[in-house]
């Protein structure tokens, strides 16, 4: 067949799923007021730490009685640090239907050694989540980067728990609606959903949390970058912009400018609105054409940040090289850069659609998208 090279080609062709998009109004000199030779610890640097802390609980509606602390090593980091500080005091529940959530079951299982349930889906589909016992401490992730699939709420998570409810929310912070109530440590980084600069995670928590690390040491050592409290009680520094480590202050100047962005975009509800406009474009693409289809079985639990796609096309004879080969020619024409499938995930794309990303970018990339495939189909024809 003959292919027709498409007409328009994305402004910003960047749709990583992290370090992801900058901010659309992002240029070097937003970020001149940047605390730079100066010390973390003196006043300029503190406020801006303070800010970053606080303008986080501002857009995203975390309550007033909540901790936020600014951790080191991104949001693997933070759930590191929940894990190593809070797990042990009671069964856990591990759940992982992604990657990243099997990475968590294996620190949990082989590393620390602790009485642990361990409930596991496929790619594309979710663990049942009414069926936990959250009696035991639960930890889980909110939405799979790596399979595209997503937690649709927090209704069956029951108020009157046992057990601590432990979040990794790395992809969902910024562009889903998080029920603050039903997650007693949540963790995330600015690196994802607000393109922020990578190496600094956010860790929350709920005043049960609180009292958990206060009343309960575990029998493990903690290294010092792990370490919460002291004398048994919460450092309270670390989540007013006391750091535990020495921040980026170019990234912390990063972080505020995109959520000053933020705040103009509608905040969340605005952020929100954004990414699903963006998933919805990818959707209805894979509803007009049969080769291409969402890993997300359940269109209720399908991600609006990490849009897994997989291709269904019977012609195709290697789905790991097309997939592959895809990528790199939308690669080559720079109209989509790094979207192939995580190394562990099937075969497929990943196209990010947080809300950094212009919806009229997602539009103008996926025409690219169905001459590339079609171009790849070709080649391998011929090839045969």
């Amino acid at each position: 067949m003959a292919l027709t090279t498409p007409a328009t080609r994305p402004a910003n062709p960047r749709f990583s799923s992290g370090p992801c998009a900058k901010i659309p109004t992002f240029k070097l000199e937003l970020l001149q007021d940047a605390a730079l030779g100066r010390s973390h610890r003196a006043k300029v640097g503190k406020d801006k730490l303070k800010a970053a802390i606080e303008g986080t609980r501002e857009i995203l509606g975390i309550p007033a009685d909540y901790k936020i602390g600014i951790v080191p090593a991104s949001d693997t980091g933070a759930v590191e640090m929940a894990m190593w500080s809070l797990l042990g005091a009671r069964k856990a529940t591990m759940v992982a239907w992604e990657s990243f959530g099997s990475g968590w079951v294996s620190d949990v299982v082989k590393q620390l050694k602790i009485d642990a349930d361990v409930l596991e889906a496929d790619y594309g589909k979710i663990v049942d989540m009414a069926s936990i016992d959250y009696n035991t401490d639960v930890v889980f992730t909110w939405n799979g980067t790596t399979s595209g699939v997503r937690v649709a709420n927090g209704d069956v998570i029951p108020a009157d728990r046992e057990g601590l409810t432990i979040c990794d929310a790395t992809s969902a912070a910024f562009a889903q609606d998080l029920p603050w109530d039903k997650l007693d440590v949540t963790t995330f980084s600015w690196q994802k959903v607000l393109g922020g600069e990578a190496a600094h995670g956010i860790l929350v928590l709920s005043p049960r949390a609180v009292e958990r690390l206060e009343s309960y040491t575990p029998a493990w050592p903690l290294p010092k970058i792990f370490r919460l409290t002291k004398g048994g009680k919460l450092i309270d520094g670390i989540f007013e912009g006391a750091t535990i480590n020495t921040p980026s202050m170019l990234a912390v100047e990063d972080y505020l400018v995109a959520l000053d962005w933020a705040r103009a975009e509608g905040g969340l509800k605005g952020l929100m609105a954004r990414a699903d406009a963006n998933a919805k474009t990818v959707w209805d693409f894979c509803d007009a054409n049969d080769w291409i289809a969402n890993l997300a079985e359940d269109p209720a639990t399908r991600s609006n940040t990490s849009v897994c796609l997989k291709f269904t096309d019977d012609r195709i004879q290697d789905g790991a090289a097309f997939a592959k080969a895809v990528a790199k020619r939308l690669e080559a024409e720079g109209v989509a850069l790094d979207i192939g499938a995580y190394r562990d995930a099937p075969a497929g794309l990943r196209i990010w659609c947080g809300g950094t990303v212009e919806q009229s970018d997602v539009a103008a990339m996926l025409p690219w998208l169905e001459w590339a495939f079609h171009a790849e189909i070709e080649a391998q024809t011929e090839a045969a």
